[in-house]
């Protein structure tokens, strides 16, 4: 369990309602489904499950992340993606709440999700303690990078601790993070936008495929 974190240097984070985290949960599910979970020591599931009803007024379960457990998830987010000139750290565009809706849902590739994300943020809030006796979210910036840089670098004891977490947790930062027009824009996305007029495709195109 993960002790009750400090809330003097906690991030404020964009709060999403329910029905826009789950429209975003929506959006990243086609991605997920892509995803081999044998890589995190768990067996592959299947996707999502039937989509909930979005016309009701209430989401029909509770989400489950504790706040201590929001503000690592929190914390973590921004070092997987900082603000840069690039675009917003994950934070300011909901991603806690978006993991937080993620594992929440009542589906089997969400609960199988849940345990690895639950038991990853005791793990990295606990060599926290251990390090910096203090919790992952209570940390300064430089802290924070300095335990993720290990879980990264080979033939470290935290890469094999928690590696697999950490691969699993960043997989849906991102997932939740490009499913934003901030996250298109950063990545220099433009779909989704009215053309004046369609050219077609290039000569080199078309030729390419086979039909010039």
């Amino acid at each position: 369990m993960i002790p009750a974190a400090s809330t003097s240097s906690a991030r404020q984070p964009l709060a999403l309602s329910r029905r826009e985290a789950l429209e975003r949960v929506l959006i990243a599910a086609t991605l997920a489904a892509s995803f081999d979970l044998t890589s995190f020591g768990a067996d592959a599931v299947p996707g999502i499950g039937a989509d909930p009803n979005l016309l009701k007024k209430e989401i029909p379960w509770p989400r489950v992340l504790t706040e201590a457990e929001k503000a690592i998830v929190t914390a973590l987010g921004d070092v997987v993606i900082p603000g840069d000139d690039h675009g917003p750290a994950a934070s300011a565009v909901g991603i806690p709440d978006f993991i937080d809706e993620w594992v929440s849902a009542p589906y089997d590739q969400q609960r199988t999700e849940l345990k690895i994300i639950r038991d990853g943020l005791a793990w990295i809030d606990g060599a926290a303690r251990a390090k910096f006796t203090k919790s992952f979210a209570d940390l300064a910036p430089e802290q924070q990078t300095t335990l993720v840089e290990a879980i990264i670098k080979p033939e470290t004891e935290e890469r094999r601790q928690g590696y697999a977490f950490f691969k699993l947790f960043r997989d849906r930062v991102a997932g939740g993070y490009y499913s934003t027009k901030e996250g298109w824009k950063a990545i220099g996305y433009t779909g989704n936008l009215p053309l004046g007029f369609f050219a077609g495709p290039s000569p080199a195109v078309l030729k390419y495929v086979g039909l010039v």
